[in-house]
């Protein structure tokens, strides 16, 4: 819609910026694997309420194995800061984790990957 400016924009005014959806990348992913294709598919869910709940909808609209979901209100969770606290939800369980250092959510998403992979 318009593309780049030729000139200058001053900064008088109301501004808006109009945004294209981009394709779902991960819904593809989902609807194109087959059993043939060994692969386990990971989202993850930014949530402000009904966090279980919607990542347990996303998990099976989009036909992943795991949503890694997390409540970005809840203090030390979420953007800027080195903590993340974050519930795991797979089609066999929901696994709330708590509070921990991100290289550490990271190393227990990894691990339950490996579950998955391995059907343990």
């Amino acid at each position: 819609v318009g593309g780049a400016a030729t000139e200058k924009i001053a900064k008088s005014g109301d501004m808006q910026l109009p945004l294209a959806r981009t394709r779902d990348i991960l819904l593809e992913l989902g609807e194109s694997r087959t059993p043939a294709h060994r692969q386990i598919l990971v989202g993850f869910a930014a949530e402000t309420e009904h966090l279980v709940e919607k990542a347990q909808g996303k998990l099976h609209r989009k036909q992943v194995d795991l949503i890694v979901a997390n409540d970005v209100t809840e203090a030390g969770a979420g953007f800027d800061v080195d903590t993340n606290k974050v519930t795991l939800v797979s089609a066999t369980g929901v696994q709330p984790l708590p509070l921990m250092p991100k290289r550490d959510v990271a190393a227990a998403i990894l691990d339950r990957v490996e579950r998955l992979w391995t059907g343990a």
